[in-house]
């Protein structure tokens, strides 16, 4: 088999990448922003490649990836196998799935890291195509990858794909990471992004959406025809803003963007049911059970904590502020239809959905979104 470059193919949806002595790694935010990565768990959710997809159009019958995987075990929860699914002229036609690699053991109570090591593994896929194909090799979105080696069939051609699809750049926390999907194209923003005939930028890092400035201009200084930003979570998870801050903060997030993209089309879309918090602040840590809560807290101390129902009131009063003010591509979309109180025994952990939870989530958002009057509906294929 031939050994194929990076220079040849797209790689979609990383902004930036680590090179060792023996490969590269997918980082989703840009070179620039590496001092600003301040918390642990940020960087590893930023080298998670979720929505990172090698694109390339061949002929080949066989395509190899030489890989070490990094799976990440989240305060001893068991870590997912890694899965590479392969997309040939936008159908899903295989995943291969692997235990093998590193497993990096991370404790975000006191951010101890640290890996049990493992060995590099060789996931392989036959094309049954005739002719040349556009094929997209999803990275798995939960775990970090470290590319060895890309390989096709000895004597087959390779080009990169000439990209016509409108670009989607969305941000979220980890309800759009979608670390329990069983697969890369199973997150909701892919499910969307593939029904839709879009080109996602995934920006969404679980436990990390917190309107950091950072995250803004790299968004304001992409291309893009669609914007969405999933908001209100993790600044609850986290306790990490007060009801003083958390608008202007949103406001500041959106000014930034609409210096790069003026009439771009963005949707705010609000957080999906979270029933410890819809009434109580956060923060939200994790138990033995491995399931989150919301400890009790003095009165005095709750004064002006936000808790998840207030940050909807909030990021819809923003909105219409600046509706008002004369943005009319700027939308709204509730969350509690996206994922409601009728949905919430589907909260396995009493926080993130399971991977049927994440399909229905990308059901809904499309028809919200890209059906009849939704605001990205003249985007749609």
């Amino acid at each position: 088999m031939q050994t194929v470059g990076l220079d040849e193919i797209r790689v979609a949806s990383a902004l930036d990448t680590d090179t060792s002595a023996e490969g590269v790694s997918f980082r989703r935010l840009p070179g620039w922003t590496r001092p600003q990565l301040t918390d642990i768990a940020h960087e590893l959710a930023v080298t998670a490649p979720a929505g990172v997809r090698l694109e390339l159009v061949t002929d080949a019958r066989r395509i190899e990836l030489d890989v070490l995987t990094f799976r990440l075990e989240l305060n001893g929860r068991p870590a997912l196998p890694a899965v590479f699914d392969l997309v040939v002229d936008g159908e899903l036609v295989a995943s291969e799935a692997t235990d093998a690699g590193v497993v990096t053991l991370f404790d975000t109570y006191t951010e101890a890291l640290d890996f049990r090591l493992g060995d590099p593994v060789t996931v392989g896929f036959d094309l049954d195509t005739e002719g040349p194909a556009t094929v997209e090799i999803w990275l798995p979105h939960a775990a970090k990858v470290e590319l060895r080696q890309l390989r096709v069939s000895d004597g087959a051609t390779v080009a990169v794909p000439e990209e016509r699809r409108p670009r989607w750049i969305h941000h979220g926390s980890s309800i759009s990471h979608c670390g329990e999907a069983t697969q890369p194209t199973g997150t909701w923003p892919a499910i969307v992004a593939r029904r839709a005939g879009l080109d996602l930028q995934n920006l969404a890092f679980a436990g990390q959406c917190n309107l950091d400035p950072m995250v803004a201009r790299t968004i304001r200084d992409l291309p893009a025809d669609l914007i969405s930003l999933k908001v209100g979570i993790n600044i609850v998870n986290a306790d990490s803003m007060r009801e003083r801050t958390f608008g202007p903060a949103l406001h500041g997030f959106l000014d930034t963007i609409r210096d790069g993209h003026p009439t771009t089309p963005v949707a705010v879309v609000t957080a999906i049911i979270c029933p410890m918090v819809e009434d109580r602040p956060g923060p939200t840590p994790t138990g033995a059970d491995h399931a989150y809560y919301a400890p009790a807290r003095p009165t005095d101390l709750a004064l002006g904590a936000l808790t998840l129902r207030r940050t909807r009131e909030l990021a819809a009063a923003v909105v219409a502020a600046r509706r008002e003010a004369g943005d009319e591509n700027l939308h709204l979309i509730d969350g509690l239809r996206l994922f409601g109180t009728d949905d919430a025994e589907g909260l396995y952990d009493g926080l993130h959905p399971t991977a049927d939870g994440y399909r229905l989530i990308g059901d809904r958002f499309h028809a919200l979104a890209f059906e009849g009057s939704g605001p990205f509906a003249s985007v749609a294929r």
